[in-house]
C-alpha cells in the first residue's frame, strides 16, 4: 500500500515558488504573510509528516558533504531510528550529501530516502545518530519502493509533499500524488524559467500529466487574498495506480 501523498505548496498568481521575488508589501511583511499562509493550511491538513528534496532540505540540515563514489552495489536493509510519537521530516537525497546533528529537526524526526549505492559510513552515522533510512532502488530513483517501505516501517498513511518543483515532478511522473493543495500568493513573478510547482525533469517527449484529471474538491479565500485550492487527482485507467 502507498500512502496518500498530498503536494502543499504555495506560488504566485504564475506558479512560482521564489518568494523573494514577489511584490506585496515590504519584505518582512511578506514573508510572514506566506509563513502564516502556508503553516495553517498545512496543519490542517494534518499527516503523519512532512517529505521534501535535498535542495529544500539544505536549508534545515546542519550542512552538506562530498560523497565518495557510489559503492558496489549490494542488499541494504532500512533502519528504523528514534522516531518516538514524532511525525516524520523526510529528505529525498540519493547520494547522501545532507548532514544532521542528530535526528530531531524542530520536533519532528528525520528520514532520509537514498539510494543503495549509498557509502557504509555514511549509514553508519545515520544509524549512531538515531536517523532513519529507507531506500528508494539502485538509483534513488524508485518512489514507489521508498513510499511502501514508508508504510511498512513506520505505518504512514499520508505525506505531505512540499516541494520543491523537480521533485514534485518526480512523483507526478511515477504516479504518486493523489492530491494538490495549491494556496496562490497576490503576487507575479513573471519572468521566464523560475522554478514553479512542478519542473519535471524528464524528456521533451514525456508527459507526467498525461491522463490526471484534477477535481476540484474546496477552495477557500484567507487573509490579504491568499487562495487556497485543494484538486483530487484522478487517474485513467492506463495510467499508474496505487498498488
Amino acid at each position: 500500500m502507498d500512502p496518500k501523498i498530498t503536494c502543499h505548496m504555495i506560488a504566485s498568481v504564475d506558479g512560482r515558488l521564489l518568494p523573494e521575488r514577489w511584490s506585496h508589501g515590504t519584505i518582512k511583511e511578506t514573508s510572514d504573510l506566506i509563513h502564516r499562509a502556508y503553516d495553517q493550511p498545512a496543519e490542517r491538513l494534518g499527516g503523519d509528516g512532512w517529505m521534501v528534496g535535498r535542495n529544500t532540505m539544505a536549508s534545515y540540515a546542519d550542512g552538506e558533504r562530498v560523497p565518495a563514489p557510489m559503492s558496489t552495489l549490494v542488499v541494504r536493509d532500512s533502519f528504523k531510528g528514534k522516531r518516538g510519537k514524532r511525525k516524520l521530516a523526510i529528505a529525498i537525497d540519493p547520494f547522501g550529501k545532507l548532514v544532521f546533528a542528530g535526528h530531531e529537526l524542530d520536533g519532528d524526526h528525520v528520514v532520509m530516502i537514498l539510494s543503495e549505492r549509498v557509502e557504509d559510513t555514511y549509514l553508519a552515522d545515520l544509524r549512531s545518530k538515531g536517523i532513519s533510512y529507507v531506500f528508494a532502488g539502485p538509483d534513488g530513483r524508485n518512489l514507489r519502493k521508498a513510499m511502501k517501505t514508508l508504510h511498512c516501517l513506520f505505518g504512514v498513511r499520508e505525506i505531505l509533499l512540499q516541494g520543491g518543483g523537480q521533485i514534485n515532478g518526480a512523483f507526478l511522473a511515477a504516479g504518486l500524488i493523489d492530491e494538490f493543495s495549491t494556496l496562490v500568493f497576490p503576487a507575479i513573478d513573471g519572468m521566464h524559467a523560475i522554478p514553479s510547482i512542478v519542473d519535471y525533469q524528464g524528456k521533451d517527449t514525456q508527459e507526467p500529466a498525461a491522463g490526471l484529471r484534477l477535481r476540484l474538491i474546496a477552495n477557500e479565500t484567507l487573509e490579504e487574498g491568499v487562495v487556497w485550492l485543494r484538486h483530487a487527482v484522478e487517474r485513467s485507467h492506463d495510467t499508474p495506480e496505487h498498488a
